[in-house]
């Protein structure tokens, strides 16, 4: 079942804050009156899970300019999420907040748990300010992710969201061309 327009389930966890190295906690109601990306990811300690957590951090800046908070969440624990921090050069750039999941709830609420391995599967949710999944994508565990393309992809939900009625086709750029779905477009596009 997809979770597109669907409301994020109730959760509570602790996670790590690596902008200001506090340990928090977090649930769905931070997720409200703000834009979120949830960035779910195998396990701390591996291989292209720090190639694409850096890269996040790379598009955050970009990010919070545009309103959004962004979450990386794995099935490690958030004392895991600062030590990995303390210690590798790639994650110890990141600044936004790492949510421990060890009980997989979360992980189970986005329905990125690979229960036989017991870790997320690589999945990225767009959530609203009304903490409404907007857009996702999930890839296998081979296969990295672009962070730079979440950018276009906040840009048009957020058009979207502020301009009913109109819609962003395909390869969408800020002040690209929009659409206002009608009976006058049918077999016209």
């Amino acid at each position: 079942m997809s979770l597109i327009g669907k409301e994020v389930q109730p959760f509570t966890a602790h996670a790590y804050h690596a902008g200001s190295g506090d340990f928090i906690e977090v649930s769905e109601q931070n997720l409200k009156g703000q834009w979120s990306i949830f960035c779910f990811y195998p396990a701390d300690f591996t291989f292209v899970c720090p190639t694409e957590l850096e890269d996040l951090q790379n598009q955050y800046a970009t990010l919070k300019e545009l309103g959004v908070e962004v979450y990386s969440v794995s099935t490690d624990t958030h004392f895991t999420h600062k030590a990995w921090h303390d210690h590798s050069d790639a994650i110890s750039k990141i600044e936004y907040i790492m949510i421990g999941d060890p009980s997989q709830r979360i992980t189970r609420i986005f329905d990125v748990l690979d229960e036989e391995a017991g870790l997320a599967d690589r999945g990225t949710f767009i959530i609203d300010p009304d903490g409404v999944v907007q857009a996702l994508e999930i890839n296998a565990g081979g296969i990295g992710r672009d962070a730079s393309t979440l950018v276009n992809k906040i840009k048009a939900a957020q058009y979207v969201r502020n301009n009913p009625g109109e819609v962003c086709p395909a390869k969408w750029e800020e002040g690209g061309e929009t659409l206002k779905p009608s009976l006058d477009l049918v077999g016209k596009i």
